[in-house]
């Protein structure tokens, strides 16, 4: 989901020429602004902000200033519903305040200004960076395009929007674009994501590619049903290589789902003891290069660290699903996971959960979060 942002708050942040931005109501009797119309995207390099069939640029500061010396690994994980200023100047920090690409898509060929309201933060209050590059996809073909490969190739940390991860599975795996960023990570530069932007950060992902997006009680009702989407070779990122990660996730009762992508991907010979990573709105996680993960201050929510853990499970086609006893470790601000294994030191707390024929087994909050009757109007 994209981020929420409000231009009036950039002026009480210091973030210079913004104020012009603000979308004022115009006065009785008179005829409100045409917003101009974007420039189109030169056939060579790319130098301000522009509009092409396949994606749209916007730029902030200096692409071609030197790089800096050295970056640090690190992996954001942000769990969408707003946004969580020190996951990124975590991100700015780890890429050395040098050159940050941020990468979103659409399904259609929409314009919209304000996808480049990243860039002036990362070169203001959460730098300042050397340049931050934002390119939104419209097509596959942009994956191909030279100019966004050579962006990525001289980035020194990269993150990826909101909105639907299924367009990043559609438009990114199999090209150049897959490729560059996992040779980021394994260059030691850092990268992180916000809502569906984790959605797809580890080595196995939900990637919603029916059009929808799963709610426990259908995966819980039919774990083996066609709307349980997974992909276990896009990204490979250092840590991640047994996780998956999900989004919004008290607020959107994700546990239940989470359980059930666990179970279907343990299912693989030989048995892969793959764990998930539900991280709540407005809250983030950053793991080192060190192989420890923390939740990073500032963040209101917690993560939950989901481990089959030798749980009993059945999953049968066309049957609702059951387990018994699944592991649920909740991190605080002062827990470490250990990547490795998926184990928390001083959590906040453990418990174990069941599902009995689909329906949740657990004590609250933990059965809320496994369960909930609808969606509400307008959640995207």
């Amino acid at each position: 989901m994209k981020r929420p942002l409000r231009v009036c708050l950039f002026a009480l942040l210091g973030v210079p020429g913004l104020l012009r931005m603000s979308h004022a109501q115009p006065a009785a009797g008179e005829l409100p602004a045409v917003a101009p119309r974007p420039i189109s995207c030169a056939s060579r390099a790319l130098k301000q902000d522009c509009r092409g069939e396949d994606f749209d640029y916007f730029v902030s500061g200096n692409p071609a200033a030197p790089r800096p010396a050295r970056t640090r690994f690190g992996i954001v994980l942000m769990g969408g519903g707003g946004s969580v200023d020190a996951a990124y100047r975590a991100l700015a920090e780890h890429a050395a305040l040098g050159h940050i690409v941020v990468l979103g898509a659409t399904a259609d060929h929409s314009f919209d200004p304000d996808d480049g309201e990243l860039g002036p933060l990362f070169l203001g209050p959460w730098g300042p960076t050397l340049s931050c590059q934002t390119f939104i996809f419209h097509s596959r073909a942009a994956a191909f395009d030279a100019r966004v490969i050579a962006a990525l190739r001289h980035a020194d940390g990269v993150f990826l929007e909101g909105g639907d991860q299924s367009n990043y599975v559609r438009y990114w795996k199999g090209t150049p674009v897959q490729a560059a960023l996992n040779n980021l990570a394994n260059r030691g530069a850092p990268i992180g994501g916000n809502s569906a932007g984790l959605a797809i950060l580890g080595h196995f992902s939900y990637t919603a590619m029916d059009g929808g997006s799963l709610e426990s009680k259908v995966a819980l009702a039919d774990p083996l049903g066609p709307a349980v989407t997974l992909e276990d070779d896009f990204l490979h990122l250092p840590g991640l290589e047994n996780v998956i990660t999900d989004t919004h996730f008290s607020t959107r009762s994700r546990l239940g789902r989470l359980i059930v992508f666990i179970a279907r991907l343990d299912r693989g010979p030989p048995a892969r003891q793959v764990y998930g990573i539900g991280v709540d709105q407005q809250t983030a996680v950053l793991i080192e290069a060190d192989g420890t993960g923390h939740i990073i201050v500032g963040s209101k929510g917690s993560a939950w660290i989901v481990n089959l853990d030798g749980a009993k499970v059945v999953l049968t086609p066309v049957q609702p699903f059951s387990a018994v006893s699944v592991r649920i470790d909740q991190m605080a601000p002062y827990s470490v996971l250990r990547m490795r294994n998926g184990l928390v030191e001083r959590p906040a707390s453990v418990n174990r959960v069941g599902i009995d024929a689909g329906a949740a087994v657990a004590e609250e909050p933990l059965r809320s979060m496994m369960m909930r009757d609808r969606a509400p109007p307008g959640e995207d």
